[in-house]
Formats: C-alpha cells, sequence, structure tokens
C-alpha cells in the first residue's frame, strides 16, 4: 500500500515539474486551457497543465521584415522594380496568434500590395526625390491595417529602386545638362561682377586722373619685376604735362615771322573779281 502512496505521490511531483515552463524578459505566451484563451502569460516561471492546456509563444521585439522586389509602373508609365524593409512588433499578443493564422505572413503580404499600389500612384521624381513621405504613407497605411492583429509597424523604408537602362541614361544627360547649365550661369555671374568692378574702377580713375598714372607705374614695375629681358615702353605726354605748362608763357605772344610774311603778301594779292575788272 505504502508502494502506491509513493508512486502517487511521485506521478503527482512529476506531472508539476512536467507542466513548469520559462519564457524570457521579450516573450509571451497566450495561454490555452481545453482550447479556450486565457489571455497572456510570462515572463518568468509559469505553470502548464499538460494534455489540458496549451501554450503558444509570441516575441515582443522589433522585427525586420524583408520586403521582396516588386514590379510597379509610376503615374507617369515608368516600369521599375522596388524593395523595401518593414520594422514591425506585436503589441498584443493575444490578438496575434487569434486575430490572424499567422501574422508574419499577412504582414508580408499586406505590405508588397500597398508598396505596389501606393508607388503606383506616384511619379518617378517625386519617388526619387520624396522617399521619406512615401515611406510615411506607407507606413500610416499598413499600420492601420495590422492594428486588428495586435501588430505595430514603426517604421517602412524603400530601399532599392531598380530603374531601367534607357532611363539611367536619360537621367544622366539630365544630370549632365543641370550641370552644364550651372556652370554657365556661375560663369556669367563672374563677368557680370567683373564688369561692375571694372566700371567703379574707370568712374574713380576718370574722378582721378592722377590714378591712372600711378596704375602705369605699377605695370611697368611688375613688367620689370617678373621678366627679365628688357623691355621698350612710350613715356605718355601727360607725364611732362606740368613742364610744358610752366614754360608756356615764356614764348612771344607775337605770331612767328613766316607766318607774319604770308599774311602781309595774301592782304596785297587783289581778290579774283578785281582781276576781270582789268582784263575788260
Amino acid at each position: 500500500m505504502g508502494e502506491f502512496v509513493l508512486m502517487g505521490i511521485g506521478a503527482v511531483v512529476l506531472y508539476l515539474f512536467s507542466g513548469l515552463r520559462v519564457l524570457r524578459e521579450y516573450e509571451r505566451g497566450v495561454y490555452f486551457l481545453l482550447g479556450r484563451s486565457w489571455g497572456a502569460r510570462g515572463p518568468g516561471l509559469i505553470f502548464l497543465p499538460p494534455v489540458v492546456a496549451k501554450m503558444q509563444k509570441v516575441s515582443l521585439r522589433v522585427m525586420a521584415m524583408d520586403i521582396p522586389p516588386q514590379d510597379v509602373i509610376t503615374r507617369d508609365n515608368i516600369s521599375i522594380k522596388v524593395n523595401a524593409v518593414l520594422y514591425m512588433r506585436v503589441k498584443d499578443p493575444v490578438k496575434a496568434v487569434i486575430g490572424v493564422e499567422n501574422y508574419l505572413y499577412a504582414t508580408s503580404q499586406l505590405a508588397q500590395t500597398t508598396l505596389r499600389s501606393v508607388l503606383g500612384e506616384t511619379e518617378m521624381d517625386e519617388l526619387l526625390m520624396s522617399r521619406e513621405k512615401i515611406n510615411a504613407i506607407l507606413k500610416n497605411i499598413i499600420d492601420s491595417r495590422t492594428e486588428d492583429w495586435g501588430v505595430e509597424v514603426s517604421a517602412v523604408e524603400v530601399k532599392d529602386v531598380d530603374l531601367p537602362p534607357e532611363m539611367k541614361r536619360a537621367m544622366a544627360r539630365q544630370a549632365e545638362a543641370e550641370r552644364e547649365r550651372r556652370a554657365k550661369v556661375i560663369n556669367a555671374e563672374g563677368e557680370l561682377q567683373a564688369s561692375e568692378k571694372l566700371a567703379q574702377a574707370a568712374h574713380i580713375i576718370g574722378k582721378e586722373p592722377a590714378a591712372i598714372q600711378l596704375r602705369y607705374l605699377q605695370t611697368v614695375n611688375e613688367i620689370a619685376s617678373e621678366n627679365n629681358s628688357t623691355t621698350i615702353f612710350p613715356i605718355p605726354i601727360d607725364l611732362f604735362r606740368g613742364f610744358m605748362e610752366r614754360i608756356a608763357p615764356a614764348q612771344p605772344a607775337e605770331p612767328p615771322a613766316r607766318a607774319l610774311a604770308e599774311q602781309t603778301s595774301a592782304e596785297r594779292l587783289p581778290a579774283p573779281r578785281d582781276k576781270e575788272k582789268v582784263k575788260d
């Protein structure tokens, strides 16, 4: 009799020990007793009665889900291939187990269809330049659909956009033309600024005639310092203007003798009409 009691106690102890489960900090166990959900358990040590109860583990960590490349035709009729990555985590373990058969597969399929539908309404330039805006639209749509599944989508990022070869060549030509346009604009702006500075310099030199002489002497100095050869240059007459103005009053006021003789002979000659009268 005592042996049966010991065997019964051993069986009970073994039954109790076989129902112990340990859940990590990031894990939750959805508890089913006789097929009915009794909520989520964990983390730590929990008891799961064998035979009559079952448990399904769910991870609460953020998971990165790769969205396979999708063939998309944009609104401006350009065929591209786009892939993305989705970051999600289980917010409600009970809904994730009861609300959908496989929440990972369902979220992946939803992300693929949403990616095709959203990019199909987007133009190519908008996809390349406003990627953050498109990521926000994708995240909001997928997150609102997966809320009933107990899944929270934290971010959706478009990774690669595979363009057709002819589109790549067209974009390369466009970028080259844009760079040439910018170079021409910068060159024109430089010429405009240089002409404005030259106009200001000419205006200043026009007010101060001595400035052109100083500039002339500076240029001569630069030529002499850079080249070892002999440089021949004309001397401007303005350098002697002061000397010529000083000696000008010393000259006689009367015209030269030759000019005076020519004037006297011209006065003595008769007019043409007088000659005609003498012939008559």
